[in-house]
């Protein structure tokens, strides 16, 4: 089962290394794979297939495993499907299994760059699902645990990935191709260290754990991760003065570093197989068991200000917006660009509210309360996501990201500008699209049972802060933004599409006022938190709260667009009386002058009785 699990990730981690080989590393031709990226394709499909089967038989292990039975007697179509749909972990699995096996078909089709990108996101994110599923209650909190763990794997898929993934691409294009590695490499190694850190403080919180199997897998896994980053270095100091190694000797270095990468690997599909050291489990709590951790005091000012329960993924990509920020400024500055402070604050003060809302006392009183969950909604839907739009970020991105390594390949800037201005794009920044992701997003998650579902696991929780964020930017963005978006609507058609937005809004509020039912599937009530003793009351004054904080930002909103509209008509006057002034100073009259001397002619004519 280890050599499977081992195949497994490895297999993984060629299939998402070929497909950045073939977004990133190849040069394309105007947006077209080249003819290496196509042999490139033609590994990244065999990979994608072997990756799927090694997953499925990774379902008859499990169940062999969980059955105690043989493998063969394993291969029972009712028990692996009762396993797919009936577990937490089977329904992760199954939903794995699902999304390699679009990758892989979509494969078969894809002749241009950006649907690789596109499938390469999706492969990372099979390859994630089921660690939501990996994290035990006696262990700590599944925010920090598993949250560490989500973002190790990512970071180590993109790091020992690329480094497969080089090894594809033509001799012509390797040292090329390695300078984008080695930028992306440096971020994922970071990332890594990090994260492990703190999934083996998660796992080794206790003086006793260090003397276990697991403790001593952990520290060799150390061992062979530093090294990595020791060879990593010496690649990228040979890059800086590449004349002084020749390809044969980089190409050897980088095999080595694939076979230490290998290892590392395997040690860490060991570990995913060692029982882990586990707490104290005959005490837990009703909260313990469902969110990893005691039920904090009774909500008040100052505990919401100090209490803080890390969610590792939400921070880690936090903390991946800002480093890119941060370093488009510097980008910027260094070639004597300027960038207003204003937009930098606006962006660092979304950011900061989102870790309010999902790390901070905010976010950690919205899992034992629907009140305090619907004002970390309001917040990350609505109030973080001006701040973010108003950072300008599309726009930072565009004047800072590389451009393509010669004057037919795109490169990552006009992968960006595609997307931008793709028909989906079009679509997507619909002013009625983006109200229907807003305001009609609220009435599907609420309403039925999906919210329920969502709040049993930490995925869920997940899911939910990324929509809330990605749905209020895309509505601000469309409405107020400072970003180009592919089409710019009349800001009349702005101000109606506003009103809607708070009319849906209200109507949301006070259905939800209404609800004499709990919506939550009975989440709230296996928490069993004293504190709370009337949960419906605790829901109704979620909505009135939703219906309170949801107004406002909406009304700011209708403030700044017509703002911009006088802005923009006052634009437009400046631009009419300037175009006259420099026809008049050719000595050209204008249009307007040419129809005033028609109409003059015409009204000359009437009065002489002459016929036009």
């Amino acid at each position: 089962m280890i050599l499977n699990q081992g195949a497994f990730y490895l297999l993984a981690f060629a299939t998402v290394g070929t497909l950045l080989s073939i977004a990133f590393f190849s040069v394309n031709s105007e947006g077209a794979l080249s003819a290496s990226a196509i042999r490139v394709k033609k590994v990244a499909i065999r990979f994608t297939a072997l990756w799927l089967i090694t997953s499925f038989l990774g379902v008859i292990f499990k169940i062999a495993n969980i059955l105690d039975v043989s493998f063969k007697n394993s291969f029972d179509a009712t028990t692996i499907n009762s396993y797919l749909t009936q577990t937490d972990l089977g329904k992760s699995t199954l939903f794995q299994l699902v999304v390699i096996s679009i990758v892989l078909v979509a494969l078969t089709l894809i002749k241009r760059t950006l649907p690789v990108v596109i499938c390469t996101g999706l492969s990372i994110l099979a390859l994630v699902a089921p660690v939501f599923q990996s994290h035990s209650a006696a262990s700590g909190s599944h925010q920090l645990a598993v949250g560490a763990l989500v973002t190790h794997v990512a970071a180590l898929t993109l790091w020992v990935g690329g480094l497969f993934g080089i090894l594809f691409i033509p001799r012509e294009e390797k040292i090329t191709a390695l300078y984008r590695f080695s930028v992306m490499a440096l971020w994922a190694a970071i990332a890594v260290v990090i994260s492990g850190v703190a999934t083996a403080y998660t796992r080794l919180n206790d003086k006793s754990a260090w003397n276990t199997q697991y403790s001593y897998v952990v520290i060799a896994k150390v061992i062979l991760t530093i090294a990595l980053i020791g060879m990593g270095y010496a690649n990228r100091k040979s890059l800086a003065s590449r004349n002084q190694i020749r390809l044969q000797e980089l190409v050897r270095l980088i095999v080595v570093e694939a076979m230490v990468m290998v290892s590392v690997v395997l040690m860490g599909s060991w570990l995913s197989q060692i029982q882990p050291p586990i707490g104290e489990t005959t005490n837990l709590t009703a909260a313990e068991l469902v969110v990893g951790f005691k039920t904090p005091p009774p909500p008040s000012f100052i505990n919401i200000l100090k209490l803080y329960n890390p969610d590792a993924l939400m921070i880690a990509l936090l903390i991946t917006a800002v480093a890119l920020y941060i370093k488009g400024v510097s980008v910027l500055k260094k070639r004597g660009d300027s960038w207003p402070v204003g937009r930098t604050v606006a962006f660092a003060s979304g950011i900061a509210l989102i870790d309010f809302a999902t790390s901070g006392g905010l976010g950690v009183y919205a899992l034992f309360s629907f009140e305090y969950h619907m004002v970390a909604h309001m917040l990350l839907g609505m109030i973080a996501p001006i701040g973010l739009v108003l950072g300008a970020p599309i726009t930072l991105a565009l004047r800072t990201l590389p451009q393509g390594r010669n004057p037919e390949e795109r490169g990552v800037r006009g992968l960006a500008l595609t997307m931008l201005h793709s028909r989906y794009s079009v679509i997507l920044t619909n002013p009625i699209t983006a109200l229907a992701l807003f305001d009609g997003s609220l009435f599907v998650l609420y309403f039925t049972d999906l919210f329920g579902n969502l709040m049993q696991n930490h995925a869920g929780h997940v899911f939910m802060n990324i929509h809330f964020i990605l749905a209020g930017f895309l509505f601000f963005n469309v409405i107020i933004g400072i970003d180009p978006n592919p089409r710019k609507y009349p800001h009349l058609m702005r101000i109606v599409i506003l009103f809607g937005a708070m009319s849906l809004h209200a109507f949301f509020s006070i259905a939800l006022m209404s609800e004499s039912t709990l919506i939550d599937g009975g989440y709230y009530g296996s928490l069993r938190t004293t504190w709370l003793p009337d949960l419906l009351a605790d829901q109704s004054a979620g909505g009135t709260i939703g219906w309170a904080m949801g107004e406002i930002p909406i009304i700011l909103a209708l403030i700044a667009t017509f703002i911009l509209w006088v802005r923009d008509d006052k634009r437009e006057t400046v631009r009419i009386d300037r175009n006259e002034a420099r026809l008049a100073a050719m000595g050209e009259p204008d249009e307007l002058a040419e129809y005033n001397a028609y109409l003059n002619t015409l009204a000359q004519r009437d009065l002489k009785g002459e016929k036009p």
